[in-house]
């Protein structure tokens, strides 16, 4: 077993480098399509764990999110282009929104029907799983350490969340094939998607190699940002039963980093700011995958069920505002992703339905990186609530 901080991060970058130069061959294109190296991060790790190469618990695991996690958030935060995602629309942010009121009632819903037959902590995974389903992988380790879910849940949470949420994925791409009937159905209005096409010509993409100058500089910013927010954090917020120290230094760093991305400082991403923070991001993902019990997976049918009762009020309220709104498919399919696989998934989606649109999967899904920060933790509160009255 490595068990010593410095190799066994080693051996997780070593991982985390394997799985996205594997993605890169084209023999296996089609592979890291339908399983994007987000879910090898989770599971080679894990499966690492559970043969004994790596512990399930190390004072590197705790470093990582301690510190990569803020800055992961940093970066994302501060590249925003919120503008750009205004641009979108009405009704396709309307969409996305949706999808996540839809996870944030889901969920509640989901244990109140089975709550009287799960464990008495499951709320607590649930709502670790929420954040990943509001805003991605950063929210589910930010709603994790906010709810105080020991690492044993991990192992059921991340099997409901690459089996449903990419299951949902896999039935998202096959429906591609019906939008036509599906656009007839709602009556659509078309002129949104030409509308919105319209509107994502006018985003400045521009972009350049990145510099050593540059490098130094967005890694020295963000950790600055990082080390000032958990200084505030512990010397000047309150703190209560609900929110720690901890969860107000994230939300101090995203804070602030959505601030500075209304500055000058958003230009970071013209050499690839945001990149470097889903690098960090990608990392953590290896020691979140390393932490988890699979002995725990026993646990998965009934969490499988939960998860599938949660998605499916989520997809019937992205399905009803399809039908008052009159949006097409694409949004209720890019609304969707935004949500349940966020960044990596979201834009995939959008481009099986329309090639042109894949930059609009991935605004939406920025969207949801912002809104879940703030709306996960009130799914947390309702879970709180309902695993209360069992």
């Amino acid at each position: 077993m490595i068990t010593e901080p410095t190799t066994l991060f080693a051996l997780l970058a070593g991982v985390l480098g394997l799985v996205f130069w594997l993605s890169k061959i084209p023999a296996l294109g089609k592979v890291f399509n339908f399983l994007p190296p987000v879910i090898w991060a989770y599971f080679v790790p894990m499966f690492l764990t559970t043969f004994g190469i790596t512990p399930d618990a190390n004072a590197l695991y705790s470093w990582m999110s301690k510190f990569l996690l803020p800055a992961a958030l940093f970066l994302l935060m501060v590249t925003v282009d919120v503008k750009a995602i205004l641009r979108l629309g009405p009704k396709a942010l309307l969409m996305m929104v949706t999808g996540t009121v839809g996870i944030v009632l889901g969920g509640p819903i989901a244990l109140a029907i089975l709550g009287g037959v799960l464990p008495a902590d499951t709320w607590q995974g649930f709502a670790t799983l929420s954040g990943s389903w509001i805003g991605g992988t950063a929210n589910m380790v930010f709603m994790q350490n906010y709810i105080g879910a020991p690492d044993s849940l991990l192992g059921p949470v991340i099997v409901v969340d690459t089996v449903v949420g990419y299951g949902w994925m896999g039935i998202l791409i096959f429906l591609s094939t019906m939008q036509g009937r599906f656009d007839k159905w709602v009556d659509a209005d078309m002129s949104l998607i030409d509308d919105v096409n319209k509107r994502l010509q006018e985003i400045d993409t521009e972009r350049r190699p990145a510099l050593t100058a540059d490098l130094a500089g967005m890694v020295g910013l963000t950790f600055v940002a990082v080390a000032i927010s958990i200084w505030v954090a512990n010397n000047v917020m309150p703190e209560s039963t609900y929110i720690g120290a901890g969860t107000w230094a994230i939300l101090i760093v995203v804070t602030l980093g959505l601030a500075l991305s209304f500055t000058k400082i958003r230009e970071v991403e013209k050499p690839g700011a945001s990149q470097v923070g889903f690098l960090f991001l990608y990392l953590l993902l290896t020691s979140i995958g390393a932490r988890a019990d699979l002995a725990a997976v026993l646990d998965a049918p009934l969490y499988l069920l939960a998860g599938f009762i949660w998605i499916s009020f989520h997809v019937g309220l992205l399905i009803l505002m399809a039908r008052l709104i009159r949006a097409p498919l694409f949004f209720v399919a890019t609304g969707s992703m935004a949500n349940i696989g966020g960044a990596a998934s979201a834009p995939i989606v959008a481009s099986v339905y329309l090639p042109a649109m894949a930059p609009v999967g991935l605004l939406m899904a920025t969207a949801g990186y912002i809104l879940g920060i703030y709306a996960a933790p009130l799914c947390g509160e309702l879970l709180r609530w309902v695993a209360g009255m069992f």
